[in-house]
């Protein structure tokens, strides 16, 4: 069983992959070359006034594009084999009874703890926004907002299972157990604000959603699909009909 989970886990998050890379390459890609026009515009003003200035494009944008599905491919390969042994371990032990049940929530809680917990502190920025000399800090501080959104994940399944009474009871303090620790960290860890002056405020949101909109697209169709799969695969088999 562990086995055909982890290769439908695999198949289904490379196919996902792909939706949310179309979905980056038809939403995000118009603003990545909007950022970089605006890049090569303020390095070209600094050329100009006599900043020593060095530049090369390494590899073309229409490389970078068509890396983009090969990125978003492996991506879904990596969360998709990862998701399918956590399933493995959560079955019949916590959430739904249902597979697809499961299913849907394990990819909506993986969603809210690997991508929204970290992206409401450190959110995604476009090329031209960052200070090259700070990525690692930055690096540090994004997989620690991970590792408090996987805790606060944890904590809030005990909690749902050791609080007695039924569901109105159960989710509201499991939401609570979930946040306050979220919201601790936040306030604790520093913030990060690079964005230069003068960049465009419209230009900087929407790279920031439509980076957001293309995770949610990966865990909301993979999701779907893994749980669909996983529903049609425990139906009886029909019985066979009378000679």
């Amino acid at each position: 069983m562990v086995r055909t989970l982890l290769v439908r886990g695999l198949l289904l998050g490379l196919l996902a992959g792909l939706v949310a890379g179309a979905f980056a390459f038809a939403a995000g890609e118009p603003r990545i070359d909007e950022a970089i026009a605006l890049e090569n515009a303020a390095a070209a003003h600094e050329h100009a006034a006599g900043a020593a200035h060095e530049h090369g494009e390494e590899v073309s944008r229409g490389t970078q594009k068509a890396g983009l599905f090969l990125a978003t491919g492996l991506y879904g390969l990596a969360a998709g084999g990862v998701f399918a042994l956590v399933f493995a371990a959560l079955r019949g032990r916590v959430g739904p009874r249902s597979d697809g049940g499961l299913a849907l929530a394990a990819a909506g809680t993986a969603f809210a703890a690997v991508i929204l917990v970290p992206f409401v502190k450190y959110p995604a920025n476009p090329p031209a926004v960052g200070d090259p000399e700070t990525i690692n800090s930055r690096t540090v501080l994004y997989l620690a907002m991970i590792g408090v959104g996987l805790l606060s994940a944890a904590i809030a399944v005990t909690t749902a299972r050791s609080v007695p009474g039924g569901p109105w009871a159960r989710w509201p303090a499991a939401v609570l157990a979930f946040l306050i620790p979220v919201v601790v960290a936040s306030l604790l860890l520093p913030g990060v604000d690079e964005v230069p002056d003068g960049f465009p405020a419209t230009l900087l949101w929407r790279f920031r959603i439509t980076s957001l909109g293309t995770q949610m697209v990966f865990w909301a169709s993979f999701g779907t699909l893994f749980g669909w799969l996983c529903d049609r695969a425990a139906r009886p088999a029909p019985a066979p009909a009378p000679a």
